[in-house]
């Protein structure tokens, strides 16, 4: 490892502002950090606010854990147009004088709870052909999809105004929220664009605790990492809140760092994610199969 990378293995739970990408704000926080590994759990449009994890060393094993967590959105849908991007940075490609009233959202809304059948938008980073959706999209050029089914666990009608409603969503893997209110206002009879999106949580992680670049910025200013992480950086652990664990005995630990399986002693029931504890300290990811415990990955700490 080149020296002039740090030793950190975590979380930064970040809350990413508008107006630049998730890679840029994962930039920002290497050059600020050096961390030997980073990446990130699940990409924000530059227009979107809110939640973005950021993994760092060993946490990177685990970003998968987040990227199929649930997630909530807060989300704005204005009424009248729709936009090439299904948000407000297209320009628009339809109209409609149709205005829902709030009575006719809420009747519409249980059709879009559970799991659906939804069409993404051509501005997507989806794969068409080896291409990016949003590639073909800019250069002109016919981009076809298929309909997904995705979940929506919930859906509240958080606020109404005139040509305007507020949502909270939670939502599975691969749902698009910018198609989710694009299907809100055709269900109602008119035309809509998502104008606001924030999101408020992934898995465990939420907003209420996320920190802004500025604030990692002057934290790490203060007390450069890897002795000044306090502040900022989040256990691995806490990604793994919604999996269950299973603590390890020595030789357990032993034979699977081995390359081995572990035979349990006692029945668990086959399951296809478990967090391995040994000494309270979370040292890898593994699975159940007849009772035999399988390794996925192991954290090199």
């Amino acid at each position: 490892m080149s020296k002039h990378r740090n030793t950190i293995h975590g979380w930064i739970n970040l809350n990413k502002p508008l107006g630049i990408t998730s890679a840029a704000a994962v930039n920002k926080a290497k050059w600020l950090l050096k961390p030997s590994k980073i990446g990130h759990a699940g990409t924000l449009d530059p227009l979107a606010t809110g939640v973005l994890p950021l993994a760092l060393g060993e946490g990177t094993k685990c970003v998968n854990l987040l990227m199929d967590a649930k997630k909530t959105y807060e989300f704005s849908v204005t009424f009248g147009e729709r936009r090439s991007t299904e948000d407000a940075e297209g320009e628009v490609i339809a109209t409609s004088d149709k205005m829902p009233t709030e009575d006719e959202i809420r009747t519409i809304l249980p059709q879009f709870t559970g799991e659906i059948s939804q069409l993404p938008p051509i501005y997507s980073a989806l794969k068409v052909d080896g291409r990016r959706a949003y590639d073909l999209a800019r250069a002109g050029e016919e981009v076809v999809l298929e309909k997904r089914l995705v979940t929506i666990h919930a859906l509240e009608l958080l606020g109404f105004e005139a040509a305007k409603a507020h949502f909270r969503a939670v939502v599975s893997k691969g749902t698009y929220i910018r198609s989710l209110g694009r299907d809100i206002a055709i269900s109602c009879g008119s035309e809509g664009y998502i104008s606001r999106l924030h999101r408020a949580a992934v898995g465990p992680f939420t907003d209420a605790e996320a920190i802004s670049l500025d604030f990692l910025a002057e934290s790490v200013h203060k007390a450069p990492p890897p002795e000044g992480t306090s502040q900022w950086l989040t256990p691995l652990e806490r990604a793994l809140d919604d999996i269950p664990a299973l603590t390890l005995e020595q030789g357990q630990w032993d034979t699977l760092r081995h390359g081995q399986r572990v035979t349990l002693a006692n029945h668990h029931p086959d399951t296809a994610q478990l967090a391995l504890l040994y000494q309270g300290n979370l040292v890898g990811l593994a699975r159940v199969e007849g009772n035999q415990v399988i390794s996925n990955r192991l954290l090199n700490l």
